[in-house]
C-alpha cells in the first residue's frame, strides 16, 4: 500500500480519518512551536510547513540573535518527527502509538534538551471541535496508521508538484507551495499589490493572512463538512461575477461563507487522462477569470516556465505553428 504505481493514489477520507485526526494535531503543535520561535513573515509563512521528500518540515527556527537555530521535519518513511539544530545534535519522537499528549509532552522534552527555551501561548488545537482542551489532555486522539500516513505523504508530494508547475507561470508576489497545519491543507496564493481594508471585527490572523489580494490555489483531504479529498481555488475578496464564470468540466462552484470557492474532487482527477493537465486547467481557470474581474495585469505578470529574463524567454522552444 506503501508504493502505489498510480500517479495520483487514492485516499478516501474516511479510510484515514482516525490517523487524519491525530496527525493534525501533531502538526499543530509543532506549527505552534514555529509560531513561538520564528521569524515572522507575511502571512505567516514563517509558521507554514514546506514539502520533502520524506515528509514535511519547519523552516529554519531560532532568533537572529542567540539561541539555536533548529528544524521539526516529520518523516513518513522512518515515521519520527526529527528535530535538530545547528549544533549537530537530534531528538527523534516516534508517531505511531501515541497520543495527542504524550506527543506534546515529547516535543516539549525534546526541545527542552536541544536547548530550545519555548513556551507556547495557547497549546490548545485551532480551529478543531476540541479546541477547549489542552493539548496536554488529549489522550483521545492516539491513531496512527503508518501505511496511510505515507500514502497521504505521496499525495501530498505529486499534487505538491502540481502546484509548483502552475506557481511557474506567476512572476508577481507568491507564496511557498505550503502545507498549513491550521487547515491541514496545501496551497500557494498569488498576489497583487492592492492592500485590503478589513473590518476591525476581523481577527489577527485573518488580517495578516488577507491583508492583500490574493487567489488561492490548493487541496485539502476532506473534512465533515466536504468528506473527499479536494482540490479548491478562490479569489479574496471576491470580484462580482466570479461564481457565473465557467469552469472545467467536473469542477464546480460552492457557496463557502459569503462567498465562493471553486472544487474539483480528487477522485474525480484521478479518473482523467491527464491528470497532471486537468489539474493545471482548474486551478489557471479560476485565476484567468479571477484576474481578469479583479483588474490584474495578468499578461504582464506571466511568466514561462518560471523565466521571466525576456532574452531567455524569446529563446524557448516554441510549439509548432
Amino acid at each position: 500500500m506503501t508504493d502505489s504505481p498510480e500517479l495520483l493514489p487514492a485516499l478516501p477520507y474516511e479510510s484515514w480519518r482516525p490517523t487524519k485526526e491525530t496527525l493534525h494535531r501533531f502538526t499543530q503543535i509543532v506549527g505552534k512551536v514555529a509560531l513561538a520561535t520564528g521569524i515572522r513573515r507575511n502571512h505567516w509563512w514563517h509558521i507554514t510547513y514546506r514539502l520533502t521528500a520524506r515528509g514535511m518540515t519547519t523552516v529554519p527556527l531560532g532568533a537572529a540573535r542567540g539561541g539555536p537555530v533548529f528544524t521539526c521535519a516529520f518523516d513518513f518513511f522512518d515515521h519520527v518527527l526529527r528535530i535538530a539544530n545547528d549544533r549537530g545534535t537530534e531528538v527523534e519522537i516516534e508517531l505511531p502509538d501515541r497520543s495527542v499528549a504524550s506527543f506534546y509532552q515529547a516535543v516539549m522534552d525534546g526541545l527542552a534538551e536541544l536547548g530550545v527555551d519555548v513556551v507556547l501561548a495557547h497549546p490548545h488545537p485551532f480551529d478543531l471541535p476540541d479546541v477547549g482542551r489542552p493539548f496536554a489532555d488529549d489522550t483521545e486522539h492516539a491513531h496512527y496508521d503508518p501505511d496511510l500516513a505515507r500514502r497521504a505523504h505521496i499525495v501530498l508530494g505529486r499534487v505538491g508538484r502540481i502546484l509548483e508547475e502552475f506557481s511557474a507561470g506567476y512572476s508577481g508576489k507568491i507564496s511557498p507551495v505550503q502545507f498549513f497545519w491550521h487547515s491541514f491543507d496545501l496551497a500557494v496564493q498569488r498576489f497583487s499589490d492592492r492592500h485590503i481594508e478589513l473590518p476591525a471585527t476581523v481577527d489577527s490572523v485573518t488580517r495578516e493572512a488577507y491583508s492583500r489580494e490574493e487567489i488561492s490555489a490548493g487541496f485539502w483531504f476532506g473534512d465533515a463538512k466536504v468528506p473527499a479529498p479536494t482540490l479548491y481555488s478562490y479569489v479574496a475578496p471576491e470580484p462580482e461575477g466570479l461564481a457565473l464564470r465557467s469552469l472545467p468540466d467536473g469542477a464546480r462552484w460552492v457557496d463557502v461563507g459569503s462567498g465562493h470557492s471553486a472544487y474539483y474532487d480528487y477522485d474525480d482527477l484521478r479518473r482523467t487522462d491527464d491528470p497532471v493537465g486537468a489539474a493545471l486547467e482548474f486551478y489557471q481557470s479560476v485565476y484567468a477569470s479571477g484576474s481578469e474581474l479583479a483588474g490584474w495585469d495578468a499578461a504582464g505578470l506571466a511568466c514561462w516556465g518560471g523565466i521571466t529574463d525576456p532574452v531567455l524567454e524569446r529563446e524557448r522552444p516554441r510549439s509548432p505553428e
